[in-house]
């Protein structure tokens, strides 16, 4: 797919030279690929499981692997990135599918990577946004809470209704073809695997939740985390001014991209020193 490749080059303009790790591992996760970054020598590390961003469609661990190297380097928390299968050829319910089993993996064989199984919190940016927060809901529903949720300018409702803000960097229609092909025809939008708001949100883990105001998915992030601070759950919602969509991946075109990787490390310092 030409959109796939052509997103693919351009992470060395966007991204530019990525941060020195002490590990970086690709693994199988019981047959989901993942790749694991690992900065520090803690024998059991806190784990930032990760979902990239690209519509469902695009995007792979090569396309966010300087964002993954970064988050690892400045959390001080190992993060595992999955490379879930992808719409159209993989359409929902894959995605959660392949995350529900690289977490069950985690769970079974963190340790022997020098990894906390009891210490995990799902990040996901635009699409991946998503895929991490309906799993930290799923995840609470099944009694295994997670520790944290990081949403990075997320999709967080198949209403597409979006503003036209001017933005080349995520336009309307590209983001209704997005959900055309991640949730087709035939798939009912309206389930809270798909549609967040219709869950209930009592007793979701904390949330870093990352806007920018160019961004069409801004209003619809800002909602929810709104609906979270309701619902008594800790929120840190952040709108970066001037900025759009999905700026904190490309780190060498705006330097609000490592403010806001800063931002999710201090939140995710601060939540392993209070446990």
């Amino acid at each position: 797919m030409a959109q796939r490749q052509a997103m693919l080059d351009a992470v060395g303009e966007q991204v530019g030279p990525v941060r020195a790790v002490r590990t970086v591992r690709d693994l199988d996760a019981d047959g989901v690929p993942v790749r694991l970054y690992q900065d520090g020598a803690d024998p059991a590390t806190p784990v930032l499981l990760y979902a990239h961003g690209g519509g469902w469609v695009l995007g792979d661990l090569a396309t966010h692997d300087g964002l993954c190297r970064l988050l690892a380097a400045e959390t001080g928390w190992a993060v595992l990135a999955v490379d879930y299968r992808r719409a159209p050829e993989a359409p929902f319910p894959a995605a959660f599918e392949d995350i529900d089993v690289v977490i069950r993996w985690l769970r079974g064989h963190g340790q022997q990577y020098a990894l906390d199984p009891t210490t995990v919190a799902v990040a996901g940016d635009s699409a991946g946004g998503l895929l991490a927060a309906v799993t930290a809901r799923r995840e609470r529903d099944a009694g295994r809470d997670l520790a944290a949720q990081v949403l990075i300018c997320p999709v967080l409702s198949p209403v597409t209704d979006y503003p036209d803000l001017g933005n080349e960097w995520l336009e309307p229609q590209e983001m209704t073809g997005f959900w055309d092909a991640f949730a087709p025809p035939g798939v009912q939008r309206h389930q809270p695997d798909l549609d967040p708001f219709l869950a209930d949100p009592a007793g979701l883990p904390p949330a870093v939740i990352v806007t920018a105001e160019l961004d069409i998915l801004r209003d619809e992030a800002e909602r929810y985390a709104a609906r979270l601070a309701a619902a008594g759950v800790p929120v840190i919602a952040t709108r970066y001014q001037g900025t759009f969509h999905n700026f904190p991946r490309k780190l060498a075109l705006t330097h609000d991209a490592a403010v806001a990787v800063a931002q999710i490390a201090a939140a995710l310092r601060a939540l392993t020193r209070r446990q």
